[in-house]
């Protein structure tokens, strides 16, 4: 199962709002999820929205997942490349570790912004509703 992720804030932080794309094997979407988040950074919308996609997927019933989202910090620290020095990160790192050890396999991958569009498209209508 593929996901795409992402999460924005206007202003950082802002108004925040998250999205998940999931997708099957054979690339037909299967759901799409999209929330406001109240006040949070970039980062932190970033970190709910990977939550967001990871807890879909599983409910699906995914047994391998591949992640794709645009946040090329949040990529690298979930993959462990970069360390999570922010508290509020830290937290939400744990939480997507601990979630991602439900799959027998996962991978999560960083994309352009073109290649996440449908979930970049959610994000901004949440924070575009009144």
């Amino acid at each position: 199962m593929r996901v795409n992720v992402d999460g924005g804030a206007r202003g950082n932080p802002g108004p925040a709002a998250i999205a998940a794309v999931v997708y099957g094997g054979d690339g037909e979407m299967l759901e799409e999820r999209s929330a406001a988040i109240g006040v949070a950074t970039n980062n932190v919308a970033e970190y709910r929205a990977l939550l967001l996609g990871i807890e879909r997927a599983a409910a699906l019933g995914a047994a391998e997942i591949e992640l794709l989202g645009d946040s090329e910090l949040v990529v690298r620290q979930v993959n462990g490349e970069y360390k999570v020095k922010d508290a509020n990160l830290r937290e939400l790192h744990r939480q997507v570790r601990e979630a991602l050890g439900g799959f027998e396999a996962w991978s999560f991958r960083h994309v352009r912004r073109e290649e996440n569009a449908e979930a970049d498209r959610l994000v901004n209508e949440e924070l575009d509703r009144p």
